[in-house]
């Protein structure tokens, strides 16, 4: 079994570039024949307008190409279905589409950035009610990406895809049910605390333990350890779960220390932790005896993206669940930060499962086909 990952599609202001090729890595991602790829979210940009031309530091322009709708907000539904619709003018994006399963899920950006209840929308936003912008784009998110549909909750993002004896894959949504973003650091769970909510943990930990699958792979559309502040220039507020504090857990942290635990004690083995979001790519190896909590058993996290957008990072870690750099592929500092997709710095997870050993290999790659990194991960036995 073979099968890609990654996120961040079209972000930043950049956009289709036919003279360059367009969006690359797709094409790069379809020579491994995948049997699927999981978008980890960003799966549009709808709150990045594009302009005709960006100048690159090499003196060269980035041209892109234009529409309507990429060139303002987006607001109204007919708004989000076009940003879905320029993705799909990429003929590199086409022809992987035509070839290998998309299991999509979605973060912030298919509404705007960061947002949650405490979202106050700026001034390009004629519409101000962010659970208006919300539900247009969760509309359009489900017309437009192949998401299955429950009866119980129709358009509902997370849930569990099985792949025969050797894999389940848990598709989180990070994104619905989280209260408003703030200072992350309440002692207690409660109202301000709640990431996941307390549906989607109870179904998550319901199908953790119910998994007879070899390997469960949890899709995560946002990193368990870096910090992402909700306002980057004043370092202010969480946006994901991590608080800075590097101590015991506090705020959305609760959350993710009560999973842990509960994998450790239900002795689920042979978990995965695949995300995004912060569009650069990494490899985490979590361990108790580095971390503040340390009730959960060693696990791996590994990050991918930017598919085609800014590159940025890396990011600062908080060691509540001590997490280890093993690898990282990120701008240095006299590149700067928002690197377009002409640099090279965009990046995917390509992952194997041998059918005779069981064995997952992981492989972080770039636009180029480059390996990396890679580890080779032996299943544990119960």
């Amino acid at each position: 079994m073979v099968f890609t990952w990654s996120g961040d599609t079209a972000g930043q202001g950049w956009g289709i570039d036919e003279a360059r090729g367009g969006m690359q890595i797709y094409a790069t991602m379809l020579k491994a024949r995948p049997d699927f790829f999981i978008h980890s979210g960003d799966t549009i940009y709808a709150d990045g307008p594009m302009k005709a031309e960006v100048a690159l530091p090499d003196g060269t322009m980035w041209k892109n190409v234009l529409t309507d709708e990429k060139s303002r907000v987006a607001e109204t539904l007919s708004d989000f279905r076009g940003q879905y619709k320029y993705n799909l003018m990429d003929a590199n994006l086409r022809s992987f589409n035509a070839a290998v399963p998309m299991l999509a899920q979605w973060d912030d950006h298919e509404v705007t950035n960061n947002w949650s209840d405490s979202k106050v929308l700026d001034e390009r936003y004629g519409e101000k009610a962010i659970h208006v912008l919300a539900a247009n784009a969760m509309r359009a998110f489900h017309e437009m990406m192949p998401v299955a549909t429950t009866l119980a909750e129709p358009q509902r993002v997370y849930r569990k895809v099985a792949y025969g004896p050797l894999l389940d894959v848990f598709f989180l949504d990070m994104r619905t049910y989280r209260a408003a973003n703030g200072d992350n650091v309440e002692t207690e769970e409660g109202a301000e605390t709640v990431f996941l909510g307390a549906a989607q943990r109870a179904w998550l930990k319901r199908e953790l333990k119910a998994s007879k699958a070899t390997w469960k792979v949890l899709a995560a559309d946002m990193p368990l350890g870096l910090i992402v502040w909700n306002d980057g220039k004043a370092k202010k507020g969480a946006e994901a779960i991590a608080n800075a504090e590097n101590g015991a857990p506090l705020g959305r942290e609760l959350e993710i220390a009560d999973l842990l635990k509960f994998i450790k004690d239900e002795a689920v083995l042979n978990t995965v932790w695949l995300t995004a979001d912060v569009h650069y790519t990494a490899a985490h190896f979590y361990s108790p005896d580095k971390a503040a909590f340390a009730d959960f058993e060693p696990f791996w996290e590994f990050v991918s993206g930017p598919l085609h957008a800014g590159t940025f990072g890396p990011n600062d870690l908080d060691m509540t669940f001590g997490p280890e750099v093993r690898y990282v592929k990120a701008p240095d500092a006299e590149q700067g930060q928002n690197l377009s997709p002409a640099a090279g710095l965009q990046f995917f997870g390509l992952v194997r499962i041998d059918a005779a050993s069981e064995v997952m290999t992981v492989e972080l790659k770039d636009v180029a086909d480059a390996v990396l990194w890679s580890i080779d991960l032996d299943p544990k036995r119960a």
